[in-house]
């Protein structure tokens, strides 16, 4: 039978080893939730963020993707633009990577994952940052920010399969341009009478019907057709060649050199005129001469206008109508008389001599 003694020191032994077993526990759990060593030196970082996102004490703060230390306290502190106070510890081998102009951020583990702090350093030449500094942060959309944008377009998708299934309803109903399409049977018909038409044509192209069907499946046109090519062909060689009018015109050069020659008379011509030489430059160049021809004229005109108004004897002559009969009465006379000598010439030819 164990005495009262050893009871109490077996009982001393057991609540030791629970003490023991409990501080190693709670440095285990310690060394497990830290990114750094227990007994490392460190420096305090802080940063301010407009929304902390979940982040919770003792969250991992990484550098580039690598754990440099935890989140050690987060507060809201009475500041009007970024109300959220991070405090960080980062071991002081990362110090020298951590910058005075590095950007704190917050990132997610995944899509449920933990929050942590991410420190870009990247293309970042400020000074190692101290102990108590303050990084420069910014803020990038959460995972509430995505399931909000996230709901915005699951109710736009959700207005639009409302609209599709009103559309689909207008459609199965028959009505609209679509739903005729689909629901009128008489469009078939039509359809299907237009198929078996064109069918008809093709059979008939097919077998050599009409102009189309003749220029198809007949020898008659290619060889027609063949000849004329010919024929150009051989137009065209003799154009080449310089036969006939058309290839005189093409190739013969004397055409060209009489054109030449005959622009260059014309433009004698011309300099001639310029210069007042010859009748059409006196016209065109001396004013007298211009205004002689121009009185003739006026002369001229006045003697028309006279004789249009049956003036003087030759205005008589145009416009009196006694003359013309006088001279009209006189032919007729005259072919009378002519007439009636024919007829008995003893009578108008006899010669009477008188002697006295």
């Amino acid at each position: 039978m164990t005495s009262q003694q050893e009871l109490r020191w077996s009982r001393l032994r057991v609540g030791i080893t629970v003490v023991v077993a409990a501080i190693a526990l709670a440095v285990l759990i310690i060394l497990m939730g830290s990114s750094t060593g227990l007994f490392t030196k460190k420096v305090h970082l802080y940063t301010y963020f407009n929304n902390a996102q979940g982040i919770r004490d003792g969250a991992a703060v990484r550098l580039e993707g690598v754990d440099i230390g935890n989140v050690t306290k987060v507060e809201v502190v009475p500041r009007a633009a970024l109300p959220v106070k991070v405090e960080m510890k980062v071991t002081t081998k990362y110090q020298g990577g951590v910058r005075t102009d590095s950007v704190a951020s917050l990132e997610t583990a995944g899509v449920l994952g933990d929050t942590f702090v991410d420190i870009d350093s990247s293309n970042k030449h400020g000074e190692p940052a101290a102990n108590y500094s303050t990084l420069p942060s910014q803020d990038k959309p959460g995972i509430q920010d995505v399931v909000r944008s996230t709901q915005t377009t699951i109710d736009n998708v959700n207005v639009l399969l409302k609209r599709l299934d009103t559309i689909v309803g207008t459609i199965e109903s028959g009505q609209g341009s679509i739903g005729k399409i689909i629901n009128d049977p008489a469009l078939f018909d039509n359809a299907n009478a237009t198929l078996n038409k064109l069918q008809l044509i093709a059979d008939e192209i097919q077998n050599g019907k009409g102009s189309i069907g003749k220029l198809l499946s007949s020898d008659e046109m290619y060889n027609k057709i063949n000849g004329s090519i010919d024929r150009a062909n051989k137009m065209l060689d003799d154009v080449e060649a310089g036969q006939g009018t058309l290839g005189k015109l093409v190739k013969d050069p004397s055409l060209y050199n009489n054109a030449n020659a005959t622009i260059a008379k014309a433009n004698t011509l011309m300099e001639d005129v310029n210069n007042g030489k010859g009748t059409l430059g006196l016209i065109a160049r001396d004013q007298a001469f211009a205004k002689k021809v121009n009185d003739t004229m006026t002369r001229v005109q006045n003697i028309a206008d006279r004789l249009d108004a049956g003036e003087g004897s030759a205005g008589k002559l145009l416009k009196d109508p006694a003359l013309y009969n006088d001279a009209d009465q006189m032919l007729v006379e005259s072919r009378n008389l002519i007439v009636a000598i024919r007829q008995n010439p003893k009578k108008y030819l006899s010669i009477k001599l008188h002697i006295f």
